[in-house]
């Protein structure tokens, strides 16, 4: 989808839904209240390995609340994250891809559902990519502050990004 497609996507959802969006809410705390753990370095990206079922129960959940936008579950999903717990290249970008594809097929699920009823007052829900900073990857609070340590320089957070 191109810049312009989604810029205009999300203008007409705000439109719709009043003149602003509610986005879903704390994710990890979600995940944490069906049974998952997520304290680790990725955070609740371990969930796209061991539960992704409970990312896209926390996905239907927030679309049940009325979210007008779900975010995946990628906020610490990274390569370099993945690589450090011994997953492949491959396998980290499919795990990113899987975020949005859990999301996109919790809405659909929801929509599939609602969709057909006549008057109600569910906007089609966007789904948004969550990306962490480069302090979320490190996960010692350093995305708080933006102190990265005396190595970290421009150059280096955009080639991270």
């Amino acid at each position: 989808m191109g810049f312009e497609k989604g810029a205009s996507l999300l203008e007409d959802l705000i439109e719709k839904a009043g003149g602003c969006a509610v986005m879903d809410g704390g994710f990890a705390t979600q995940l944490e209240s069906h049974g998952a753990s997520v304290n680790f370095k990725v955070w609740s990206a371990l969930c796209l390995i061991k539960d992704p079922h409970l990312i896209k129960q926390v996905h239907l959940e927030y679309s049940e609340a009325g979210a007008d936008i779900l975010v995946t579950s990628s906020y610490q999903a990274t390569i370099p994250g993945f690589l450090s717990r011994g997953l492949s290249l491959e396998e980290g970008e499919s795990l990113l891809k899987k975020s949005v594809k859990l999301a996109v097929e919790a809405r659909d699920k929801f929509w599939d559902g609602v969709g057909c009823i006549p008057g109600n007052s569910y906007n089609r829900t966007l789904v948004a990519a969550s990306i962490g900073s480069y302090g979320a990857y490190l996960a010692d609070g350093s995305e708080y502050s933006g102190c990265y340590g005396p190595g970290v320089n421009l150059d280096k957070l955009k080639d991270f990004h």
